[in-house]
């Protein structure tokens, strides 16, 4: 296991309008309030951060199944 768990994760910056997300319904990055909290993921701090939001997720995701998979095997 990498231990390195979060080292990744972007500043978080404080909650408001003038913050970027991804919206999970429309697939589309939105600059402040859009949709509702349930289908978006966010806040990041510029519009490149929100527009790598998916990508980023399936990548933590394919890594943590590896450490799951190195777990179950140990």
């Amino acid at each position: 296991m990498s231990g390195a768990l979060g080292r990744d994760i972007l500043p978080e910056p404080e909650n408001g309008p003038g913050q970027w997300w991804y919206s999970l319904k429309t697939k589309q990055v939105e600059y402040g309030p859009g949709s509702p909290g349930k289908d978006r993921m966010g806040p990041y701090p510029d519009r490149a951060s929100a527009e790598a939001a998916m990508e980023r997720a399936r990548e933590r995701t394919e890594r943590w199944d590896e450490e799951d998979r190195e777990w179950n095997d140990w």
